[in-house]
């Protein structure tokens, strides 16, 4: 399913050019109350109607439990659509088929997975957004949008998406790649982290660079974004090169970064993340420069 490199970060899994052709926002409020699709969700997996090699969405979700979320956000093939996410100490529909969001190769079309993804990251919003962060009372939905409004002080609250910066470091003929103690064996990417404040994206990624390898780098160059619903964030990736220092790994947030040759990288992530983007960019270049 992911199984060819992007051209544009554009159209990478989870981004709303994944669903454009299928699905139109609307607010939850905007529900017509007639009958259509849904995106059912169970933990980290969406649940559709699969005959043979067809998969949908489905038009029955079951026995929806009282404990399970359900609520509208827009129109799917032109269908009212809405999402039921099941309790997780439920178990989910027995009628309809479960693909995970974050398999490395689901075995489902780019737009179903992305709708999934997007309709996780408005429960994740909705969940969290129950009480006002200032003064802690309910918030109840504000008309024709997605933000919400606290009942006690009148604070406007709107989905909170978390900017995070991914960078991919060259030198000579190699990149700089970085491994966490508790991803899959012998599995690498490249160097990321959140935004603080009074950061713009470029310091994001200078800083995290820095802090993680002990490595500086120059001349930083956006190359494209990527929704991360996983919870809430949003991907900024970029390239850079090399400016001075020796690997030095920060222990507490690394297990290992070294530099890998284009015929000598290790396990890299799938092509449904900008990481992997980012490297097939890289590898683009390489084979041009060959």
């Amino acid at each position: 399913m992911f199984s060819h490199a992007y051209e544009d970060a554009l159209f990478l899994p989870f981004n709303h050019a994944c669903v454009a052709k299928h699905f139109s926002f609307e607010t939850p409020d905007a529900d017509p109350g007639t009958e259509g699709v849904w995106v059912v969700l169970h933990k980290n997996s969406i649940y559709v109607d699969r005959d043979g090699e067809d998969a949908c969405l489905t038009r029955d979700p079951g026995a929806v439990s009282s404990l399970a979320q359900t609520f509208y956000c827009g129109r799917w093939a032109n269908m009212p659509c809405r999402v039921c996410v099941v309790p997780a100490e439920e178990e989910p529909p027995s009628h309809l088929s479960g693909y995970s969001l974050r398999h490395e190769e689901p075995e489902l079309s780019l737009a179903l997975i992305s709708m999934g993804a997007l309709a996780k990251h408005l429960h994740h919003w909705l969940e969290n957004s129950r009480f006002c962060s200032s003064c802690g009372s309910p918030m109840r939905s504000i008309a024709s949008t997605w933000g919400m409004e606290c009942c006690g002080c009148g604070w406007h609250h709107f989905p909170h998406i978390h900017p995070c910066a991914i960078v991919l470091v060259r030198h000579q003929n190699k990149i700089l790649l970085t491994r966490k103690s508790n991803w899959a064996p012998g599995r690498y990417s490249n160097a990321a982290g959140f935004m603080e404040p009074g950061e713009c994206l470029e310091e994001t990624a200078y800083r995290e660079v820095l802090e993680e390898t002990g490595i500086e780098i120059t001349n930083i160059r956006y190359c494209g974004s990527q929704a991360w619903p996983f919870p809430s964030q949003l991907m900024a990736g970029f390239m850079a090169d090399y400016a001075g220092g020796s690997i030095c790994v920060e222990e507490d947030e690394l297990e290992d970064a070294a530099w890998f040759g284009a015929h000598e990288l290790p396990t890299i992530p799938s092509r449904r993340s900008i990481s992997r983007f980012l490297i097939d960019l890289w590898l683009k270049e390489q084979k041009v420069r060959g």
